[in-house]
């Protein structure tokens, strides 16, 4: 079959989609990724087939009119906020709303979209995979009777927001019943002479399926359809330092990933201060610090390494505990690999895994406005000194690596397909799929 997989122009988000398209590929599938032209490179150097859509220009003007500051941006997306009083109908509409137009809709610009669809029309894929911001891959599915499946690479929290959603929604007066994602779906789809219906709203929103391959305990109350994976890390070409090996004592990574050096602009956190105080530790502590982040750095503690970048899946095996900021593929080879993680969260879904580490004892959650010197080295400290904290940690790798890996989901997505494509060719019959520019 033929698997368009699509990722907005960002690495950490495409960088969650490589493992299932390898594993696609070396079954005998086509697979073809699609991307504004800025992840080109990075397609390429995984080894895949790159077709670049649409302009890098949706992106730069969100991150131009923001100021590169993400964090003020989403201080209304807090997805860790469950109480009934402040899940109001007027606060879920507003996350709608700041999701869709916000958010989604210049990630996913019209450029991006036109040739998306194109594409999509040219080469008439079977099977559309999309990472949960890029919702070109739903619509260019749906204006060419594709299926189409989500790949997280976190919990799914767009999902959970969006049953919180649609439930108030259901509870308010018929005149009053506003949808914001649903207008910008359908106007986009009336783009291209496509129409949905009501009932096939959500599955645009949240896939046909939702691949997830988060360990079970951390999943959201989702009501999709899901096929449970085991998360497989993959950090771009690298090479294997001869140092990483082995520790003399116990190691500990710090780390602010990709996502931290590439979007933030800035750093969270003030080096100096909170790598000296884990100095008179008897520990080994690894720092991936770029040049900027380094630049500024007095004197340093012996008991640190400092690079630039090292596959955390080569890294993390030999650590006793990780820092960092949350990331989702930091978070989950951290999980993967059985590491207690002090997670110090200020953007997306971050606060809600570093609240879950301490529901689950897998780690230690530190506010960004309450860390400093004495509460990180607190925190490594207690991890270190608490056998709980490796126990959970490695309960919850044990999830994931119960799960199937992505050779085992290839045979339940060529299924799926197949049986959606005998759907599709009765529903063509009846004029409801739109292919190819004709109205449904």
């Amino acid at each position: 079959m033929r698997v368009l997989m699509t990722s907005f122009a960002h690495s950490t988000h495409y960088y969650s989609l490589v493992p299932m398209a390898w594993a696609l590929r070396a079954a005998g599938h086509e697979v073809r990724v699609a991307s504004q032209p800025s992840l080109t490179d990075t397609i390429v150097r995984s080894g895949l087939t790159a077709v670049p859509v649409g302009d890098d220009q949706a992106i730069i003007d969100l991150l131009t009119e923001i100021g590169g500051d993400l964090v003020p941006y989403q201080r209304g997306l807090d997805f860790t906020e469950t109480r009934p009083e402040v899940l109001t109908w007027e606060y879920l509409l507003g996350q709608q709303t700041m999701l869709s137009a916000l958010c989604f809709a210049p990630l996913n610009g019209d450029s991006t979209m036109d040739d998306m669809v194109a594409l999509a029309r040219e080469w008439e894929p079977d099977l559309v995979i999309w990472e949960p911001f890029t919702y070109s891959g739903p619509v260019a599915a749906r204006a060419v009777g594709a299926t189409h499946a989500r790949l997280l690479w976190g919990p799914d929290v767009v999902g959970n927001s969006r049953r919180l959603f649609t439930e108030a929604l259901a509870r308010q007066p018929v005149e009053q019943r506003e949808d914001p994602m649903a207008e910008w779906l359908r106007g986009t789809l009336c783009r291209y002479d496509c129409e949905i219906g009501a009932d096939e709203v959500e599955s645009l929103v949240t896939g046909e399926w939702t691949i997830d391959p988060t360990p079970m305990s951390s999943r959201l109350p989702v009501p999709s359809r899901q096929i449970a994976m085991r998360y497989v890390p993959y950090n771009s070409p690298s090479v294997v330092p001869d140092w990483v090996a082995k520790a003399e004592r116990p190691r500990v990574c710090f780390t602010l990933g990709v996502s931290g050096r590439e979007t933030y602009g800035k750093d969270v956190v003030s080096f100096q201060d909170l790598l000296g105080a884990l100095g008179d530790l008897d520990i080994e502590v690894v720092a991936t610090l770029n040049d900027a982040q380094r630049e500024h750095l007095g004197s340093l503690p012996d008991n640190l390494r400092i690079c630039d970048f090292v596959p955390l899946d080569v890294l993390l095996p030999s650590c006793a505990a990780i820092i960092h900021h949350g990331g989702a593929g930091t978070w989950s080879t951290a999980t993967l690999y059985g590491v207690p993680q002090i997670i110090i969260p200020s953007l997306w879904d971050a606060p809600l895994k570093a609240q879950q580490a301490q529901r689950l004892g897998t780690g230690i959650a530190i506010r960004p406005e309450e860390l400093d010197a004495a509460s990180l080295r607190a925190a490594v400290v207690r991890v270190l000194d608490t056998p709980s904290f490796a126990a959970a940690a490695h309960r919850q790798r044990d999830e994931l690596l119960a799960a199937p890996s992505p050779a085992e989901v290839v045979p339940i997505l060529e299924r799926l397909t197949a049986d959606h494509r005998s759907g599709r060719m009765a529903d063509t019959v009846t004029g409801r799929v739109c292919k190819k520019g004709q109205p449904a």
